[in-house]
């Protein structure tokens, strides 16, 4: 027998989210930051540096199946995420940056995790155990006004996910992963409903995530869902044995031709992981490696998911009857793999991104269980929290500007040295309708539509979205200038000029990419006897560099430091001309 649902919703609890409320939330996330800006260290500028290096490449097919830059292979084992970006690259306009044409592509990645999230949550509350409780002289939620509601729901949750900020607006493997990812979430979720469109997105997602440096991350989920599906199967077919129908089975189910669907995309998956021979994430846990990361690993789980982490644990607890219905055990298998690899490999906080969808609708699903004291508290917290936070980003920016109050205008000029503020009257004007929409978000929320189910989300995602808008419009100019390798790469196209080439040794990826992005620089490998007239030497080998270069022929030219990282210096060496 079946547990009874916790959930008690009414009809008047699941009103309709203005769409155009919703798609404005979501464009006010995905645009700021898309201009007026370059790629960021180091992931971000990495991974651009093979997409552009595959875009100019004349090589032919054979050099797409191999990402090379200056001879070095990605760290990251991944082909997909690279083809999307030349892709961009060579299709953009030529009045359009090659970084820009990129970062707009990968907001549709991100505009399309955003979809298979809400329609993989709106499927799961479709199945019946995740339906609420019927009342007896009626009045409870209909199916689908639920669903729909829940669905609103698990959308602002990863919104407000704090981990997803940065992180979703980077042009890495790591945004293509959560792409696919969402869209096997999403297959596995509709396929009881659907058949054409979960296809597909199964075979996209399962796929495309195998193929974008998570190939065993992403067989674990596609396994784990085909023994789930399997599992299902049973459960339905001894039911029917025993001539006895429960709630899960009297709604649509998985069919036998949906398992064997599965199993074959999955089959297909792993034949292309080892016939491209990708190699797997290495696990890094040995001997007390997990003793001495725990305390870290804890930390970058409560805040890169939060606000949502609270809320899966009260799903879990208050689901806990029903921990193997299909709305429950489904996303916490898709949170739990990436946790796993989150704890077992040198990518933690990406590896955690792909679980930010499981755990969005694990606390989509804790709102039908909330008293409206919790709600409140909720929602008391998240005003101050957010609007706390606004004020302090305003009073520092005025603080940057005008110099007043000194502490705060100090502060940001230690953090940023060389820094010189610049007013954008565009930035100030989106930043100042923003801070009007909070304000007037938090005023409607306090004043109308109190029994709405998504409106504990509410505040959390307008928050995060006004804080995101905050920092790319009025903090974009000293994020960029901190995060970026411009100020170092002018510096050092100030002391070099434009020569022929550039040899380089021990040089980083980012600073290759950078290098070549943002200098233009034709950089080569050190080779003996090259004609290069400057050297840029990685600080890491100075102790044995001696016995790489000849200083007869060399002579240093000083470091050129990244303003805001000591730990970025290049070591300049120019080649004494003979007299």
């Amino acid at each position: 027998m079946n547990q009874p649902t916790p959930a008690i919703v009414a009809q008047s609890a699941v009103r309709r989210l203005p769409r155009i409320a919703l798609l404005l939330l979501c464009a006010a996330y995905l645009l700021p930051g898309l201009v007026g800006r370059g790629p960021w260290k180091s992931a971000d500028i990495t991974a651009f540096g093979y997409m552009a290096e595959l875009a100019r490449s004349t090589e032919g097919i054979a050099r797409w199946f191999d990402p090379m830059l200056l001879g070095l292979r990605p760290e990251t084992p991944a082909l997909i995420p690279y083809w999307i970006g030349a892709l961009a690259i060579k299709i953009a306009p030529a009045w359009i940056n090659p970084d820009l044409a990129v970062r707009v592509a990968f907001a549709f990645l991100l505009w399309g995790t955003f979809t298979a999230t809400w329609y993989a949550v709106y499927y799961l509350a479709r199945t019946a155990r995740a339906q609420p409780v019927a009342f007896a002289f009626g009045g409870e939620a209909r199916p689908t006004d639920y669903a729909r509601a829940i669905a609103d729901g698990g959308l602002l949750a990863l919104i407000a996910c704090l981990g997803l900020a940065q992180l979703g607006h980077e042009t890495t493997p790591a945004l293509a992963q959560l792409f696919f990812a969402s869209h096997l979430f999403y297959g596995v979720a509709a396929l009881p409903y659907r058949r054409n469109g979960p296809v597909i997105a199964l075979a996209v997602g399962t796929i495309g995530i195998t193929l974008s440096g998570a190939p065993t991350v992403g067989l674990a989920l596609a396994i784990g869902s085909v023994l789930y599906v399997a599992y299902e199967r049973r459960l339905a077919a001894q039911s029917a044995s025993e001539d006895f129908v429960d709630d899960e089975s009297s709604g649509p189910g998985y069919t036998r031709a949906a398992l064997f669907t599965m199993i074959g995309i999955t089959a297909l998956a792993a034949v292309l992981v080892f016939s491209l021979k990708l190699p797997t994430w290495k696990i890094t846990v040995i001997g007390n490696t997990l003793l001495g990361d725990v305390r870290s690993q804890a930390k970058l789980l409560v805040w890169f998911t939060w606000p949502v982490w609270p809320l899966a644990i009260w799903t879990l607890w208050r689901w806990r009857r029903q921990l193997t219905a299909r709305h429950v055990a489904l996303p916490f298998w898709f949170a739990l793999v990436p946790l796993a690899a989150t704890w077992s490999t040198d990518y933690s906080d990406r590896s955690l991104l792909l679980a930010l969808p499981a755990f969005a609708t694990l606390a989509a699903f804790a709102l039908p269980t909330f008293r409206r004291s919790a709600s409140a508290l909720i929602d008391w917290f998240n005003v101050l929290f957010f609007s706390g936070l606004a004020v302090l980003g305003w009073i520092y920016w005025i603080a940057m500007q005008t110099g007043v109050p000194p502490k705060p205008a100090a502060s940001v000029a230690r953090l940023v040295p060389g820094f010189v503020p610049e007013f954008s009257p565009i930035a100030v004007v989106l930043a100042v309708a923003a801070t009007i929409a909070w304000c007037w978000l938090v005023r409607w929320r306090t004043g109308r539509h109190r029994a709405a189910l998504w409106k504990t989300l509410v505040l959390p995602a307008g928050g995060t979205a006004l804080c995101w808008m905050l920092l790319m419009t009025l903090w974009l100019p000293p994020i960029d200038y901190a995060r970026s390798y411009v100020p170092q790469i002018r510096a050092v196209a100030e002391r070099v000029g434009q020569p022929r080439c550039i040899a380089e040794l021990a040089l980083s990826r980012p600073h290759i990419a950078a290098l070549r992005h943002h200098g233009n620089f034709n950089v080569q490998p050190l080779l003996l006897g090259t004609d290069c007239p400057w050297l840029l030497v990685s600080p890491d080998t100075i102790e044995r560099l001696h016995t790489i270069i000849p200083f007869d022929q060399w002579r240093f030219a000083g470091t050129l430091r990244r303003p805001s990282s000591a730990a970025d210096d290049l070591l300049l060496y120019q080649k004494i001309t003979p007299q």
